[in-house]
């Protein structure tokens, strides 16, 4: 590797990163709607990543579209909507619990007092702790692999995919992070800075990109990472469950990354041949599931 194309490796996710959490501060500071200051820091990262997924390809196989744009690009919409709708549902339903936990504790159980930043690091650390278990339970236990499977069955890795995950996925996981957060009062900003860094974060997991991060392995759940998670050998995907933050992986070891190897080119569901490849057969999925390992079985036989 060039000497430009390592410093490129190394410095430009936390470069981005960090420019999208500077200005969505600067916004807010300016006293600009979260919602609002957390757009154009959304956005501008994806549209970035088009144009160095080209420039600097991890897999130059990845770059080629394998029938599977269209429903990414499908899922991208998709899983927005869902998010936001799973987003407001959790305001309305838990901020009133908020109050009144805050009222029983005669004290605020969140440090709003704290800068900005540090609140961002408590909220990205307090949130991926049911959210680790979640995900680690989706892959121990059948009944919840089928509403994950649809993330794992993609054939290549590229930002877009980031985003293919089934609506009950979703429902549950940004129940699951948000909650934690909105029970304990976690103020309005901080939480739109927590979902900035989940965006920004996942596009850069999977981005065919390549990136070295370094030290930084041991706090992110970047794409060296998550590349792993992402192996079709059931032994090493089982690994590296954050989502944003590898720390609870490393404290009930399941932190994967072997120095000896890269993770493997190839993605996807070894063991279920017969996983529908469209977008409305992946929403039916989990409903279908009987009958889609039993097809499986019979496309192995």
């Amino acid at each position: 590797m060039s000497i430009g194309r390592r410093v490129f490796a190394v410095t430009v996710f936390p470069l981005v990163l960090g420019g999208a959490v500077a200005w969505a501060l600067l916004a807010l500071d300016r006293g600009v709607p979260p919602e609002k200051a957390i757009l154009g820091p959304t956005v501008v990262p994806a549209l970035l990543l088009i144009v160095l997924e080209h420039v600097f390809p991890y897999h130059r196989s990845w770059l080629r579209n394998h029938g599977d744009l269209g429903v990414d690009v499908a899922y991208l919409a998709w899983s927005g909507l869902f998010a936001g709708l799973a987003q407001a549902g959790i305001y309305l339903a838990i901020a009133p619990a908020a109050v009144w936990l805050s009222g029983r504790a005669g004290a605020p159980l969140w440090p709003q007092t704290w800068p900005w930043l540090a609140q961002l690091v408590l909220a990205l650390v307090v949130a991926e702790l049911p959210k680790y278990w979640f995900h680690r339970l989706e892959h121990e236990h059948d009944f919840l692999w089928r509403i994950h499977a649809t993330h794992h069955s993609v054939p290549r890795l590229y930002w877009v995919n980031a985003a293919r995950f089934h609506p009950l996925d979703i429902a549950i996981d940004t129940g699951l992070g948000l909650t934690v957060l909105v029970l304990l009062g976690c103020g309005g900003p901080v939480i739109a800075l927590f979902l900035l860094v989940s965006a920004v974060h996942g596009y850069f997991q999977h981005a065919n990109v390549e990136l070295r991060l370094g030290p930084l392995n041991w706090f992110f759940s970047m794409a060296e990472l998550h590349r792993w998670h992402h192996s079709k050998t059931v032994r090493e995907a089982n690994h590296n469950y954050g989502q944003n933050l590898i720390v609870w992986d490393w404290v009930f070891g399941t932190r994967f990354l072997p120095s000896d190897r890269e993770p493997p080119e190839e993605t996807g569901l070894a063991d279920l041949p017969a996983f529908p490849t469209t977008f409305w057969a992946q929403q039916l999925s989990p409903f279908c599931w009987p009958r889609i390992k039993a097809a499986s079985r019979a496309s192995d036989a």
